[in-house]
Formats: structure tokens, C-alpha cells, sequence
């Protein structure tokens, strides 16, 4: 093939319910693109079903794709390697191998996830987002950096796409069930509280779906249980998104997927960008649920920078994580900021710290050196959610700052709580972040990290925030930000604990990753439970998304 023509690719999607093929130019320009979905008779998608839905829609769908571009033209043939419903998965590689055999070009299995992210940047002026994927099977906040696109947070159990639709046949309603939801949530006026569970950059929604159901049962009325469904996990979605934007340090957030139909979600997330004086993306619909031409993008992408599959090598990966795939096709990194073209996230004057949570200010308390916490109002987040949230966090943080120094574990003292500004007033401590020490080359001290999470599970508590943000090195390391703290003697919880730091540090310190995490290890195994703990988390990450 010559590379240096204007290639057409075809690509087919099938990951899940939809059937969606695409032709799409090296150039990007968009020659076709369909999507057709399947509407079971009965809510609940079979696997099987939809694989046959796929082999019946194929056909069709090709047919008038080949109706648009002459089929001689068609130089790649592209498919959705994973991840995806197995069934599903089958059927699309069958169909892309059957053309790439009779018209005789390559073909090229691509990543349904990194598919979306490409499609939004080659349709929007994104460059280097940190892209919020959120669908029926998946919830993922996905960032590039160290050649690969890397899962910054996501969800520990189901995925908010998923979440809406079960919501929506416990209450009889139709399939797309989110679409429902949302026409019910614009004429909700009371607030419900329901379970609100963010862990670092990850979020668990199961709780928070079952809880919706039994308000529903308890004949709630349905307007208001979705409008509170809505609002409660959708600020779970942007929280974990500004968490992310605040550890990578992207100017760009970009939303993708199917749920990015929502209206309500994408107004949160432009408020929360335009508080953190970020830019905010949003591909126009036909690329933001599953399509074809997202498909075909990548494999062009990828084939021009080199890569190439055989038919041995187009078997399905139905756990094909975004973090797998070698990236080939970003070659300059640097043009990755955009040219300077992106607003800066530049902290205020006053401050000397600016989170996703909270705004630092230093000053002085009595004759102590200080720093004042404050947990800012969130504009994208209803006040009553809002204001229970700071107050919960505040009031917890403060708790648990002083359990852990009577445990003996080093802690900003705190001198202060104003409950009504949610602010804390502490002691100030001399030192630098682990984040910048460990970028800077120093990893001796992330023994003492372990041995010191090692006695606060020791203690009973689990953090739930685990960062390199989250430690100040001066002699001791100095654990700071108990927001999401909580009393917990569980192996699990504590193991839990650990996969939020240690995927933290993946996401940042990838390079560093191994002697960093060993040396966190080792320290931790001072804790008489560690090994219980530690095997723990291999459980745990079995069950987690795609593995």
C-alpha cells in the first residue's frame, strides 16, 4: 500500500449493542457513518442476541457504506479488537477478517476506548485531553502520558451507562434507560440523599443504584429519584474528573461516549472546567456513542505509524484495557500542550495550593506558622449536595488528622474548624509533596510511606485517597487530606487503600513505577496484616473493570 496517498478506511464497531460501520479518509474527513442499535423486547441486553442483531446489521450496514465508496477504493479494513461482550466481539472481527480477505488489504484490530478519545480529538481542538469515557459498559477517566493512554480513575463496580439503564427497567421504562432518566430528572424538585462513594480518582455506583431502587419502591416519586440519581452521580463523575485534571495537570477535559448525550452531565463538567480555567470538549453526537468511523480513525492512525496484524492476531480481547495498548502514532509529546493555545492553570496570588477540593492559604496562628483549608463551593454540584459534602469532608478530616497523631503517625496539628466556612486551620510543614521528590529522583524515602500506611491500617483507618499529592516529606513523611477517611478494619477496604496509590502512582510515576511501589511494599510489611492485605488486592483486581 502506499502510504503517501489519501487512504480509506472502513471500520467496524461492535463492542456491545450497536452495530456501527464507518469510512473515514487519512485526511479525516468523514465519507459515511451509521450506527444501528439493538432494542431487546424485553429489558436487558443477551449477549447472543446482540451478537446476532451485529451479524443482521452488518450486512445491511455495509451495503450502504459500499453505496457511498466503491468498495476498490477501501485500502484498510478496521475493527474493535475489546474490550466488549464476547459474543458481540466474534461477529465484528468475523465480518472485518470476511472483507479483509475478499478485497484483499490489511486489516487492523483497534481499542474501542482509545477509538473515542481519537474520534474527539480529530473532531474538536483538543490535543492532550484528560477525556471523561462514560457509556453502558464503561466509566473510565483516561489520560496520555508515557506512551500509553492510562486509566487514571474509574469505576469499582458498574458503569454509570449501565447504572442508568438498570434503573430505568426496575421502573418499567424503556431501553436506552439513560435518555428516560433524564427526561424525568428536568422535572425533579426534591433533593434525595442517596450514597455518595468516591475513592481518589475512582467511584463505586452499585450502592447508589440500589439505594435509587428502594426509593423508587418506597413510592418516591419517579421524577424525583432520577433528578437525585442524576445529581449525585454525576457529581461523583466530575469530582473524580477534577481530582484527575488537578494529579496530571491537563488543561484540556474532553467527555466521550454515549452518556455524553447528557445534557445535565456535560453542563456540570463545563462549570467545573471553567472553575479550574481548563477547556472543555464535547464531540458532536454521532461520534460521541459507539460508531465506525471512530474504528476506522484509529486504524489509520495506527497503520500509517506502523503497525500491522495478521489474522492470527485479530483474535478478540474482551478485556482489552485502554493501558494495554502501546501508542504509536503521538510521536511529539510537546505538541501535546496545545502551543500554548490552552488556558494555563495558573493558582491565584493569595494561595499557595489550589486542588480539585480545596484552596490553601498560608498565614499564622497565634505564633505558629499555618495554613488555612478551605473546601471551596462547587458551581457544577446543587447546593444541598454541595454543602453536605464540604461539611461531611471538613468535619471529617479534622477527626481523623488527630487520630492518626495519637496512633503516632505524623500530621499537621490542627489549631482550628470553622464548620460553617469549611475552612481548618493547621500547622504548617516544612518539606516538599512525595509527588515532586519522586519526580525529582528520590525514592528512599517511600519506605517510611509504606510503614506509615501500614500503622494507619494498623489503627483501623483507611484513608480512601492514597496519593503522592497526599504526603509531605520533611524528616517524617507527613500524611495529609482525610477527606474521604473512615474507620475500617476490613482487609478489603484497606486493600482498596492500596490500589488507589498504587494506580496513582502508575498514572504519574510510570517510569518509577516498580522500585517505587517495592520500596511502599516493603515499608507496609512492618504491618502484621500486610500479607493478608496484599493478597487481597489480587483479588480485587481481578474482578475490577476488564481484568
Amino acid at each position: 500500500m502506499d502510504n503517501s496517498k489519501d487512504l480509506i478506511c472502513i471500520g467496524f464497531e461492535g463492542t456491545a449493542e450497536k452495530s456501527g460501520v464507518g469510512i473515514i479518509t487519512s485526511k479525516g474527513e468523514v465519507l459515511f457513518n451509521k450506527t444501528i442499535i439493538y432494542t431487546p423486547p424485553v429489558q436487558g441486553i443477551h449477549p447472543r442476541e446482540a451478537a446476532d442483531h451485529h451479524a443482521e446489521t452488518f450486512v445491511k450496514l455495509l451495503k450502504e457504506a459500499l453505496n457511498e465508496v466503491p468498495l476498490e477504493k477501501i485500502d484498510l479494513v478496521s475493527f474493535s479488537l475489546g474490550p466488549g461482550l464476547g459474543p458481540s466481539l466474534r461477529v465484528t472481527a468475523t465480518t472485518a477478517r470476511a472483507l479483509s480477505l475478499s478485497i484483499n488489504k490489511p486489516i487492523i484490530g483497534v481499542n474501542h476506548c482509545i477509538g473515542h478519545v481519537e474520534i474527539g480529538k480529530l473532531t474538536t481542538d483538543a490535543v492532550d485531553p484528560l477525556t471523561l469515557y462514560v457509556s453502558g459498559g464503561n466509566t473510565q477517566v483516561l489520560a496520555y502520558t508515557g506512551k500509553k493512554y492510562r486509566v487514571i480513575g474509574e469505576t469499582l463496580d458498574i458503569a454509570i451507562g449501565n447504572c442508568l439503564d438498570q434503573f430505568a427497567r426496575h421502573c418499567n421504562l424503556p431501553h436506552p434507560g439513560g435518555v428516560y432518566v433524564e427526561k424525568f430528572a428536568k422535572d425533579g424538585n426534591k433533593f434525595i440523599k442517596l450514597p455518595y462513594t468516591v475513592k481518589g480518582m475512582d467511584l463505586s455506583l452499585s450502592g447508589l443504584l440500589t439505594s435509587a431502587m428502594k426509593k423508587y419502591d418506597s413510592k418516591e416519586r419517579i421524577e424525583d429519584v432520577c433528578y437525585s440519581l442524576q445529581e449525585t452521580s454525576f457529581s461523583m463523575l466530575t469530582e473524580i474528573t477534577e481530582r484527575a485534571l488537578a494529579h496530571t495537570n491537563k488543561a484540556e477535559v474532553m467527555l466521550v461516549g454515549g452518556v455524553a448525550a447528557n445534557n445535565r452531565l456535560k453542563e456540570m463538567l463545563d462549570i467545573m472546567c471553567e472553575e479550574q480555567n481548563v477547556d472543555f470538549y464535547v464531540p458532536e453526537k454521532q461520534f460521541c456513542g459507539d460508531n465506525g468511523a471512530m474504528i476506522a480513525w484509529l486504524g489509520i492512525l495506527q497503520y500509517l505509524n506502523g503497525k500491522r496484524m495478521d489474522l492470527n492476531d485479530t483474535k478478540p480481547i474482551s478485556n482489552y484495557r485502554s493501558d494495554m495498548v502501546e501508542v504509536n502514532w503521538i510521536h511529539d509529546e510537546s505538541k501535546n500542550l496545545n502551543d500554548g493555545n490552552i488556558k494555563s492553570r495558573k493558582i491565584p496570588k493569595h494561595l499557595i495550593g489550589k486542588g480539585a477540593e480545596a484552596d490553601i492559604s498560608k498565614g499564622r496562628y497565634l505564633e505558629f506558622e499555618s495554613i488555612t483549608k478551605e473546601r471551596v463551593k462547587k458551581g457544577y454540584r446543587i447546593l444541598k449536595l454541595d454543602d453536605l459534602i464540604r461539611t461531611r469532608r471538613t468535619v471529617k478530616e479534622a477527626r481523623f488528622l488527630a487520630a492518626v497523631k495519637e496512633c503516632g503517625i505524623h500530621a499537621p496539628s490542627i489549631y482550628d474548624i470553622d464548620k460553617e466556612n469549611k475552612k481548618i486551620t493547621m500547622g504548617y510543614i516544612h518539606g516538599k509533596i512525595a509527588k515532586d521528590e519522586i519526580e525529582e529522583g528520590n525514592i528512599e524515602f517511600c519506605k517510611s510511606l509504606g510503614e506509615t500506611i501500614g500503622k494507619m491500617h494498623g489503627s483501623g483507618i483507611v484513608h480512601n485517597d492514597l496519593t503522592t499529592s497526599n504526603f509531605i516529606i520533611s524528616k517524617n513523611p507527613y500524611i495529609i487530606d482525610f477527606g474521604l477517611g473512615k474507620y475500617s478494619d476490613l482487609i478489603e477496604d484497606k486493600a482498596i487503600d492500596l490500589i488507589v496509590l498504587k494506580k496513582s502512582i502508575m498514572s504519574i510515576h510510570y517510569d518509577k513505577f516498580d522500585p517505587v511501589w517495592n520500596k511502599i511494599i516493603e515499608g507496609y510489611k512492618t504491618y502484621e496484616l500486610a500479607e493478608s492485605v496484599l493478597e487481597c488486592i489480587k483479588e480485587v483486581e481481578k474482578r475490577a473493570r476488564y481484568l
